[in-house]
C-alpha cells in the first residue's frame, strides 16, 4: 500500500476534529481501508496564525479560530472572559424518541468534551430570565415591560407591551399552530428548509401570500412586512443581535430557536471554552505517535490556491508574513478546506488569476453559487477587567438580574438527600411549571412552589430550596447602543485571590455596530498604516483598547446601569481592556447565516465536496466548518460537517448515533 498524504488548512474547529477523527475513527468495511491513515502515512495540518496549543507549540493567541478565551494578564490561573463562542448545548445522551424535551443539545460537542475527559470542567452558563435592557434611553427589566410600562416604541397591536421576543412568536406563528407547539427533530427542521410555507391565510396589506416557501423570503423582509417599521425596530434593537433579523433565508432563521427550548442548558468550561482545542491539538499528536503517522504542523502558513490534476491535489502556499505572495507548492491525496467563506474566496482569487492547467474546482459557476450562500456577518467583542464587580453595587440603580432559581433533577436529588419532604420533591417533580423553568423573582418562585405542594414552607425548608436551586447567570444585558450586549462573566479564575478580578465582556455587537467600534481603534490622532484587508488581528490576538474607546466603553456601560443622564466616571477605569475585530480577515466573519432563495439542505451535501457540483468530475477537496452547517455559528456546525464527510466520503465510523440527529440535511423523500 503506497503512503499517502492528508492535508487540512485551518487549525480550528473543523480542521482540528477532521485530524483528530481521521486518527481515531475506524472503518468495518475492507473496501475502505485504503483511505484510512496508517504506518507512514502523512497528516498535515496548515495554521494562518499560530495558536497556543501548549508549552512546546506556543503562539500568539489562545486556539480556536472564532473562539479565543481571553485570561487576566494572559495568565491561564486568573480571570478570563470569552471573546469569541463561548458556551455549547449540553446533550444529556437521550434521543428525541425518548420524550417531549428529549434529545436536545450540541451532540458531537458534548460526547467529545467527554472523549477528551473535560466533563470534569464543564459547568453550567446560565443566562438571565429577566435581562436588564436600555432602549430609546429608557432603561427597563424586560419582566416589567407592560401595558402600563411599555417599551419606547410605537409597535401596533400593543406590541411593545410585551418582550422584544413576542415579535418572533408572531413571525414564526405563520408557519402554522403544529409547527409551533410540536418540537421539530433535525430531520424534520432540514424538512422545513426545504417544503415550509405559510400556512395561513394572509391579509391583502401583505406582500406575501398563503402558500409562499420560507426559504425564498428574505427574514428582514418577512418581519418588516408582519411586524411594521416599529415593531421591527424594537425586535432587532431588543434581541442584542442584529444577525438575528437580518435578511437571511426566512425558512432557516424561523428555525434559529428549535435546540433553545427549556430543558436546554448552556455550559461552558471552567478553563475556558478555547480549552477543548488544546486538548484536541494534544490527542492528535498523541494518537499520530502511537499510529506511526507523520504528524506535521505548519503555523504562520495559509494556502494561497488549490487545482486538481490528474487525481492529485496540487497547491500552493503563502507565508504569514507574505500572504498573497505564493511561497511553495505541493501535492497532497486529499485537502480539507476548513475555513470560513471569506478565507476560501481569497483561495479561489489567487487560483482564478494564475495561469494553469487541471481542474479549478473553487471557480466553477455552481461551485461560487453555492459558495455564495453562507453571508458573512462580522462581529466585534471588547473584554475589560475590574478589581471590583461594580455593576452589583447597591448604588447601581439598574445592575443586572444574574441570580435565578430552578427545580432541576439533580437539585430534586439534593434536595432528598437535605431531607426535604418525600412528597414536596414527588410533586415539584411532576409539575411542568416548575421542573427546569428559572425564576428571576425569588418570591414568585417560592409562591409557585407552595402552591405546587399545597402547604407553606418551613424557614429551614425555604433556605434548603432556595440554596439548592440557585442558579448564578452571567446576563446578557441588551442596549441599543454599539456595545449592544454585555455579558457578565465575574471572577471565574481557577486560582481565588485576596485581590479579585472580575471579568466584564463589556461590548457583544454585529453587523454594522462592528465599524463603530473599528473607528476609535487607532485613537484621535492615530494614522492608518495598515490596510484593513491586510489587518490580521485576529490571528495576533486580543489587541488592547486605546484610551478613547474605554471612555466611550465607560459612556455606554454608565447609560446602561446607571440611566442616560449618568456620567462615564460612574464605571470605574478598567484594570486592563482588549478587544477581537472579528470583522477583519482571515475570518471577516463572527459567524455565518444562509441567503434565501437557496435550498440549504443541497448547500450542505453539495459544498463539502464542491466537485459533486461539477458534472463529471471527482476532486478530493473537501469543505468543512460552521459557515456551511446545520448550527451555524457555532462550535457544533464545524464539527457536524467534519463528522458528515469523513462518514460519506471515508467510511469512517459515525462518532454517535446519527439516526436522528443527521450532521448535515439529508435528501427530502
Amino acid at each position: 500500500m503506497s503512503k499517502k498524504t492528508y492535508s487540512m488548512f485551518g487549525a480550528g474547529a473543523a480542521g482540528l476534529y477532521t485530524a483528530w477523527r481521521l486518527l481515531n475513527g475506524g472503518t468495518d468495511t475492507t473496501k475502505y481501508q485504503s483511505k484510512q491513515l496508517h504506518e507512514g502515512d502523512t497528516l498535515e495540518l496548515y495554521d494562518w496564525g499560530q495558536y497556543n496549543f501548549s508549552e512546546k507549540d506556543s503562539g500568539t493567541r489562545a486556539a480556536g479560530a472564532r473562539v479565543c478565551t481571553w485570561h487576566f494578564q494572559d495568565d491561564k490561573n486568573k480571570s478570563y472572559v470569552e471573546l469569541g463562542g463561548m458556551r455549547y448545548f449540553h446533550w444529556d445522551g437521550s434521543l428525541y424518541s425518548d420524550g417531549p424535551g428529549k434529545g436536545l443539545g450540541n451532540r458531537i460537542v458534548t460526547t467529545v468534551i467527554n472523549l477528551l475527559n473535560l466533563e470534569q470542567y464543564s459547568v453550567p452558563f446560565n443566562v438571565s430570565t429577566n435581562p436588564l435592557l436600555y432602549l430609546r434611553t429608557k432603561n427597563m427589566y424586560t419582566n416589567d415591560i407592560s401595558s402600563s410600562n411599555p417599551a419606547p416604541y410605537n409597535v401596533d397591536h400593543y406590541g411593545a407591551s410585551a418582550s422584544p421576543y413576542t415579535g418572533f412568536a408572531i413571525v414564526s406563528s405563520l408557519a402554522g399552530v403544529e409547527h409551533n407547539t410540536v418540537r421539530q427533530t433535525r430531520t424534520q427542521v432540514c424538512e422545513f428548509y426545504q417544503t415550509g410555507r405559510i400556512v395561513v391565510d394572509m391579509p391583502e396589506s401583505s406582500v406575501f401570500n398563503k402558500g409562499d416557501l420560507f426559504k425564498d423570503i428574505g427574514y428582514w423582509n418577512l418581519m418588516y412586512d408582519q411586524l411594521g417599521s416599529e415593531g421591527y425596530n424594537y425586535i432587532a434593537a431588543g434581541n442584542g443581535y442584529s444577525s438575528n433579523v437580518s435578511n437571511s433565508n426566512a425558512a432557516v432563521a424561523l428555525q434559529g430557536d428549535n435546540e433553545r427550548n427549556p430543558g436546554v442548558e448552556y455550559k461552558t468550561l471552567t478553563k475556558g471554552y478555547s480549552s477543548i482545542f488544546n486538548a484536541l491539538f494534544d490527542s492528535i499528536k498523541q494518537l499520530a505517535k502511537e499510529q506511526g503517522v507523520k504528524f506535521h504542523y505548519h503555523p504562520n502558513t495559509r494556502l494561497h490556491s488549490i487545482l486538481e490534476i490528474d487525481n492529485k491535489i496540487h497547491y500552493t502556499l503563502a507565508t504569514r508574513e507574505n500572504p498573497n505572495q505564493q511561497s511553495a507548492s505541493k501535492v497532497t491525496d486529499a485537502a480539507w478546506l476548513a475555513m470560513p467563506r471569506y478565507s476560501i474566496d481569497l483561495v479561489a482569487e489567487a487560483t482564478r488569476y494564475q495561469p494553469h492547467q487541471g481542474l479549478d474546482v473553487l471557480n466553477h459557476k455552481q461551485v461560487q453559487l453555492y459558495l455564495e450562500a453562507a453571508v458573512i456577518q462580522p462581529s466585534y467583542k471588547v473584554g475589560m477587567f475590574f478589581d471590583k464587580p461594580w455593576w452589583l453595587n447597591s448604588e447601581t440603580p439598574y445592575p443586572p438580574q444574574l441570580t435565578t432559581h430552578e427545580v432541576t433533577l439533580d437539585g430534586l436529588k439534593a434536595l432528598a438527600e437535605a431531607g426535604f419532604p418525600k412528597k414536596y420533591i414527588i410533586a415539584l417533580k411532576d409539575d411542568p411549571n416548575i421542573l427546569e423553568n428559572a425564576y428571576s423573582s425569588t418570591a414568585n418562585f417560592i409562591k409557585t412552589v407552595e402552591a405546587c405542594i399545597h402547604a407553606r414552607l418551613t424557614f429551614e425548608q425555604e433556605k434548603q430550596l432556595l440554596t439548592i436551586t440557585e442558579l448564578n447567570a452571567i446576563g446578557p444585558s441588551v442596549t441599543d447602543t454599539p456595545i449592544r450586549q454585555v455579558v457578565y462573566f465575574g471572577n471565574n479564575g481557577a486560582e481565588k485571590s485576596k485581590n479579585d478580578v472580575h471579568g466584564l465582556l463589556a461590548s457583544y455587537d454585529d453587523e454594522s455596530f462592528t465599524a463603530f467600534w473599528q473607528g476609535l481603534e487607532l485613537g484621535p490622532k492615530g494614522t492608518r498604516e495598515t490596510p484593513l484587508s491586510q489587518d490580521m488581528q485576529p490571528l495576533d490576538g486580543p489587541r488592547k483598547v486605546p484610551p478613547v474607546m474605554v471612555k466611550m466603553l465607560r459612556k455606554q456601560l454608565a447609560t446602561l446601569h446607571f440611566g442616560p443622564q449618568a456620567d462615564y466616571s460612574v464605571v470605574p477605569e478598567p484594570l486592563e481592556a482588549k478587544y477581537m475585530d472579528w470583522s477583519l480577515p482571515p475570518f471577516k466573519a463572527g459567524y455565518h447565516v444562509y441567503a434565501p432563495h437557496y435550498d440549504v439542505g443541497d448547500v450542505q451535501r453539495k459544498i463539502r465536496k464542491p466537485s459533486q457540483l461539477i458534472k463529471g468530475k471527482d476532486a478530493k477537496i473537501f469543505i468543512v466548518g460552521e459557515a456551511y452547517s446545520n448550527d451555524q455559528g457555532w462550535v457544533e456546525g464545524a464539527f457536524c460537517t467534519a463528522e458528515s464527510v469523513l462518514n460519506d466520503f471515508f467510511d469512517i465510523k459515525p462518532i454517535i448515533d446519527d439516526a436522528d440527529y443527521p450532521f448535515i440535511c439529508p435528501a427530502v423523500k
